[in-house]
């Protein structure tokens, strides 16, 4: 193929050699192997040899050397795909095609390139396809995890167990959770663990989106070069998406180590998944305003990433309250109850109640050990539990298993001094809140409550910077 090369670095007895391999146009378009050097420092020349080999990518859509193919033909000349493309021109401008991956179809592809294992944390930018994984894959093959970094564990014990790459999904923001077992456990110089990353972009430069997520999206492409990790970005019609994963699989089969798909917005068709509601009457919206309207006006407030932060934002405009009770912990997920400790810490002589969800608190369980176990007689910690990743898609927490995961036995065995029993209706969330504030702390509450949200709810419209500002007034002001 004529057309782009890429450049490896290999070492070999202290001379920097350099070997350039061909690509097909398709594919080295959205191609970025980072961290070249890196790499090639800890893979022998003879795998990368076998891996980047020359004229081992192919395409149907290839004629001669000379004939000219765009990305756009490949799916443009497919009539069972000619239907669902939106804003196609008539003719002749294919390039102006816009394509979407057909969740089912990305799967098949996956599984016919041997990875047949998910796990993950859900992402928005993946939901459609985390939602097909989830309805249509058996449970003991796809695991819903706590935070990111468990799925790197499962993903590395899968393979240990069955010699096979598993497929690890999560949001960019997730990645600082799997750093860590990514360095100390799947890197090729350690344990040498394949698999797969499928790995929302959220915060994509030259896409809008909010703070946090366009510092982390930005920062992501050079994240993966510091670690490493070589990529891709998944490109969005089946022909490129199924090169991608064959280079994927021929990757991790030769070196023996994680490799990345970056997935942009809108990647994937709609995904009309099941929607199972639970029975509890109250909505999460609903829920928090019976919270907030029964605290006192000098009490503080910490709310998890999310729609609770959301629906918090817009309870205080609707009454006129102002914003600077709260602080709203827009990304961080897993940390509010960290926070709000902290909070407990520098202000003993003020109430402070984390409104947590059941997803965060999950994600990073292992602080209410530390709550527990610590003389914070002014947290309180109330527990949101609607059992679903709601932010992302819907797609169930394991708290969703009522009857044997219970949070309330939980914070009881960490050591909260008052625990008290689940509720779910507007009286007993009130009367539950007038007790929790009249008792010593640590104290806990779980509310459970329905799946979903407005669809109209907007989002805060002060920066995060001006929340700090104002909370931290609020703060000194009320000593």
């Amino acid at each position: 193929w004529p057309g782009p090369t890429v450049f490896w670095t290999s070492l070999k007895s202290d001379v920097v050699v350099e070997t350039s391999y061909a690509l097909e146009p398709t594919l080295a378009s959205t191609m970025s192997f980072v961290g070249a050097g890196r790499l090639a420092a800890r893979c022998t020349s003879t795998a990368l040899r076998q891996f980047l080999r020359p004229a081992s990518f192919t395409t149907s859509a290839a004629a001669s050397s000379n004939d000219k193919v765009h990305p756009g033909d490949l799916i443009a000349n497919n009539p069972e795909r000619q239907e669902v493309q939106k804003n196609a021109p008539d003719q002749p401008f294919t390039e102006l095609v816009r394509h979407f991956l057909d969740p089912k179809d990305f799967y098949n592809v996956l599984e016919e390139n041997g990875f047949d294992f998910f796990c993950g944390v859900p992402d928005s930018l993946l939901k459609d396809f985390c939602s097909y994984v989830d309805e249509n894959v058996p449970s003991d093959r796809h695991i819903i995890t706590a935070n990111e970094g468990n799925a790197i564990g499962l993903a590395s014990g899968y393979h240990l167990a069955t010699g096979k790459a598993g497929v690890v999904y999560l949001q960019n923001s997730g990645l600082g959770n799997c750093v860590n077992p990514l360095m100390s456990l799947a890197t090729p110089s350690v344990y040498s663990i394949p698999m797969l990353l499928l790995v929302g972009w959220r915060g994509e430069p030259g896409k809008m989106d909010e703070p946090q997520h366009q510092v982390q999206g930005s920062c992501t492409p050079l994240l993966l070069d510091s670690l490493g990790i070589p990529y891709q970005t998944l490109p969005d019609y089946i022909e490129g998406a199924r090169q991608a994963v064959e280079t994927a699989k021929d990757y991790v089969n030769t070196v023996n180590g994680p490799w990345v798909l970056l997935v942009r917005r809108q990647c994937f068709f709609k995904y009309k998944s099941k929607f199972n509601q639970n029975s509890y009457p109250l909505t999460r919206e609903e829920v928090c305003e019976h919270i907030v309207s029964s605290l006192h006006p000098d009490d503080v407030v910490v709310s998890t990433t999310g729609m609770l932060s959301r629906e918090l934002f817009e309870y205080r405009a609707r009454f006129q309250q102002g914003h600077h009770r709260d602080f709203l912990t827009v990304g961080s997920m897993g940390h509010a109850s960290s926070i709000a400790m902290g909070i407990c810490a520098g202000k003993q002589d003020r109430q402070v109640y984390c409104l947590d969800g059941d997803g965060a608190c999950l994600m990073h369980m292992g602080t209410m050990a530390v709550a527990g176990t610590r003389s914070l007689e002014n947290y309180r910690h109330i527990v949101v539990n609607n059992g679903a990743h709601d932010s992302v898609g819907g797609q169930d927490t394991a708290a969703v298993n009522w009857d044997s995961l219970n949070f309330s036995q939980v914070a009881r065995g960490c050591g909260y001094r008052t625990v008290l029993e689940p509720v779910s209706e507007a009286g007993d969330i009130k009367a539950a809140v007038k007790k929790l504030k009249s008792l010593p702390g640590p104290g806990f509450l779980e509310v459970r409550c329905k799946k979903g949200n407005r669809i109209d709810l907007g989002r805060p419209t002060r920066t995060p910077v001006e929340n700090k500002h104002d909370f931290m007034t609020f703060l000194e002001a009320n000593k």
